[in-house]
């Protein structure tokens, strides 16, 4: 549990900061969450026997330390929303599963290297400007560096096993260096500055791909990826649909806020069998008073046509 030290009016900066203290219930505890405990400093944690899941989101953490007391049971550590600005001291927690440092100082990946179990990270609203440094996380899979400063996708060749990358509200130009990622199932690369989709091919196994806003002008370069159930391209100037006419598998779609000004650019929706969902309000084709009977005309298997669902 998280105390607070006792109250000092004449230092009432000091007053506030919380310290960690393990009670004797808790030594044998699997979980403990010290949330919102304005902790500056990770210590006092050399009781704890079982521990597997440990939590210190929301506080004042600026250092990683004191953890390797912990090493033959922690799997999971979560440092969301602190002040750390380097990542280190973490060699011993082979055993880690989980590690989430978004919401940091954080401008390098770096001290990862022997959390050779590690399966999910999430680097989530940091100053990293490059992806490097995962080589040894061999069975990552999941990655989220949504809401950085990378400028470009690199270095992920040897994470075969990632299943979920999530690199959002970057710099991002261009799709590329991901033909290694056979085994990607969501893709997603909203809010950066893409132009064109292109070097998908080898992701054969893609289930879900979130593109929305950026700069696309029309979805040529998904041809080979007929896995895809979920497309999203919200928010960017899209004129034709043309290059989704293999995905078979296709049922939600999500294109709201583009430019799609021809019901012929619709009906190329018909040779997706599957599709159940579109978003296709604020485009010119939403102004037009027979929209959604057209679309119920166009695409019988629909269900839902924007937020409504079909009658």
């Amino acid at each position: 549990m998280c105390v607070k030290e006792e109250e000092k009016p004449e230092e009432p900066d000091d007053s506030e900061i919380g310290q960690i203290v393990i009670k004797d219930s808790e030594v044998n505890a699997l979980e403990l969450d010290f949330q919102h405990c304005k902790l500056k400093k990770i210590e006092n944690l050399e009781s704890l026997r079982k521990i597997e899941v440990l939590g210190f989101r929301w506080n004042l953490i600026k250092k990683i330390e004191n953890l390797s007391c912990l090493a033959s049971t922690l799997q999971e550590l979560e440092l969301y929303d602190n002040q750390i600005t380097c990542i280190e001291n973490l060699d011993s927690l082979v055993n880690l599963r989980m590690l989430d440092i978004s919401h940091n100082r954080l401008r390098k990946i770096e001290g990862l290297d022997k959390l050779k179990n590690l399966k999910r990270l999430y680097l989530v609203s940091n100053k990293i400007s490059k992806i490097e440094n995962l080589d040894e996380l061999t069975n990552l899979e999941m990655l989220e560096l949504g809401d950085n400063k990378i400028r470009k996708i690199e270095n992920l060749d040897k994470l075969a096993n990632l299943n979920e990358i999530y690199l959002g509200k970057n710099k991002i130009t261009q799709l590329e260096n991901l033909t290694s990622l056979t085994n990607l199932k969501i893709l997603s690369i909203q809010a950066n500055r893409l132009r064109h989709i292109q070097g998908l091919e080898a992701l054969t196994n893609l289930q879900e791909f979130y593109i929305a806003d950026n700069g696309l002008e029309n979805l040529e370069g998904l041809e080979k990826n007929v896995e895809l159930s979920t497309v999203e391209v919200a928010n960017n100037s899209i004129l034709s649909l043309k290059g989704l006419e293999n995905l078979v598998k296709l049922e939600e779609f999500w294109a709201n806020n583009n430019q799609l000004a021809d019901w012929k650019e619709i009906e190329r929706l018909s040779k997706n069998p599957a599709l159940l969902t579109v978003y296709l309000e604020h485009n010119p084709i939403h102004k037009d008073p027979q929209y959604r009977n057209k679309l119920k005309m166009m695409l019988p298997t629909l269900q839902q046509i924007d937020a409504t669902l079909c009658k």
